[in-house]
């Protein structure tokens, strides 16, 4: 059986190879260029750790990538024979090349555990995005709901598909964006990751294929390896341009995949937008292969920059929700703590995930719902939500201002929204720099948490969490952690009191 998950095509391959830094891509030695070989390689190295190529992913034929890039087949051949002495590479006769990490590359294993609000103290946690309540939106929603609980007090409680106020609530929200939704189109949900959990448990199995964003968010790469399921990364397109289409048609081909998890608005941890035409491609891609689209909507309200005419929602393009699944959430737009997420679908598919939930936690607690539905029936989740965005948008700029002060060599894109920054360390180990960071008082998440396969090592994710003097200490703690790293130096009892005393 074949070894690879998706294919590269050689016209494909040689665009990402031709798109590199020539920095990065011709690297010098004594002042002269590496040969034509080692360049190759180098430059395929390179798309393999930075996610731009999937690990597992089958490579063009010696013959076929030569004509592509106009060198010789023997330069293809020496660049595949270094690649494979470096653990890049894998072959097996009649199967092909594929994509590899070496042996021993660290993989990701866990998803991102927030920090006990004790052992905050003098470490700066920019582990998770997600920012205190607004107030006092949130003691407004609670004092509604618990107005209103007494109505439902006298019954049992477990509602599987949700509150009946809130589903509307949440049906006549669609529908006021554009898209017409029935409250039988809904079912309210334990967070956004209990949405994904039951759409996995019911139209997944072990050992099926779904295709994911590289990078994507941890939290859900974790749960769905937990599921069973084989995931298929496709990489992003590059500086927040969203999907790149023509890779994810040919992954959908390819590597069949059951179910796709994707999210277009302000992505988990790069911050990119779906353009509208994207959108209307991909849910046509997913209907011709048949595959289920689940769209994340987590971050869809944290539109921190103005734009004129936003992108419509992927399920615009699919109003009946029989291709594109959708899940929302409060956790981002208001508050982590409020527990409460949702999943659009068609109503079939709606009453088959209430079936499933017998089986598993029954329902979302009650007086959640109610401050939810209390928002969305007053105005205050507007509001709210304005609040939020004016804190991230500050953040957003406080961090970034920072950064270049303090690390001038990292890189990285500004989004127009969302919560996270998704930041290249100049050529540092993303691992290392997060190890030695939290020994200098400052957690933040390595890149290959957010990959599938060990790709990403030389990026962390940064937050919009933080702002002012502790922004500025952040990177200040950062940069001398990148500091450490280059030089090979340890963190000493002396060098960690000075940080974090």
């Amino acid at each position: 059986m074949a070894q690879w998950t998706s294919a590269v095509g050689a016209t494909q391959l040689a665009r990402l190879l031709r798109s590199q830094d020539p920095r990065d891509a011709e690297l010098a030695v004594g002042g002269r260029k590496l040969p034509a070989y080692r360049s190759l390689a180098d430059g395929v190295r390179l798309l393999v750790l930075e996610g731009r190529i999937p690990v597992a992913a089958r490579l063009p034929a010696e013959r076929e990538l030569a004509a592509a890039l106009g060198v010789s087949r023997t330069t293809v051949a020496a660049a595949y024979e270094a690649l494979r002495a470096e653990g890049f590479l894998e072959s097996r006769r009649g199967s092909g090349s594929w994509t590899a990490v070496p042996a021993g590359s660290p993989l990701p294993t866990r998803g991102l555990e927030p920090l006990p609000p004790e052992a905050g103290g003098s470490m700066i946690d920019l582990g998770c995005a997600a920012l205190p309540a607004p107030e006092p939106w949130l003691t407004r929603s609670i004092q509604g709901a618990m107005a209103d609980l007494p109505l439902y007090a006298h019954t049992h409680g477990d509602y599987p598909a949700g509150l009946p106020v809130l589903r509307q609530a949440l049906a006549d929200r669609y529908t006021a964006r554009g898209i017409p939704t029935m409250p039988e189109q809904i079912m309210v949900t334990t967070g956004a990751m209990g949405a994904v959990a039951a759409i996995c448990r019911l139209c997944t199995s072990p050992g099926e294929r779904v295709a994911v964003d590289s990078p994507s968010y941890a939290n859900i790469l974790q749960l769905m390896r937990d599921a069973g399921a084989r995931l298929v990364p496709v990489a992003l397109a590059e500086r927040l341009a969203g999907w790149d289409i023509p890779a994810w048609r040919q992954v959908m081909r390819d590597a069949a995949p059951r179910m796709a998890y994707v999210v277009a608005d302000f992505h988990n941890p790069t911050g990119a937008l779906a353009t509208e035409d994207q959108r209307r491609r991909m849910v046509d891609a997913a209907r011709s292969a048949g595959t289920l689209l689940v769209v994340d909507e987590t971050m869809t309200e944290l539109r921190l920059d103005d734009d004129p005419q936003p992108p419509r929602p992927v399920c615009a393009f699919d109003p009946a929700g029989s291709s594109v699944i959708t899940v929302g959430s409060a956790s981002k737009a208001f508050w982590a703590g409020m527990r409460i997420g949702w999943v659009r679908a068609a109503p079939d598919i709606i009453r088959s995930l209430v079936a499933a939930r017998a089986y598993s936690d029954l329902g979302s607690p009650v007086l959640e719902q109610l401050a939810i539905a209390s928002l969305l029936d007053t105005g205050g989740w507007e509001q709210a939500v304005e609040i939020r965005r004016g804190e991230a948008r500050e953040n957003r700029d406080a961090i970034v201002g920072a950064l270049r002060r303090e690390l001038p060599d990292w890189e990285f894109t500004v989004p127009s929204g969302g919560l996270t920054l998704w930041v290249r360390t100049g050529g540092l180990s993303g691992s290392r720099i997060a190890e030695v960071g939290e020994r200098l008082g400052v957690r933040v998440p390595s890149g290959p948490r957010f990959g599938v396969d060990g790709t990403f090592e030389g990026f962390v994710r940064l937050p919009f969490t933080v702002s002012g003097a502790v922004a500025d200490e952040a990177a200040s703690r950062l940069a001398a952690a990148a500091r450490m790293v280059a030089s090979g130096a340890t963190v000493d009892a002396d060098t960690r009191r000075a940080f974090v005393a």
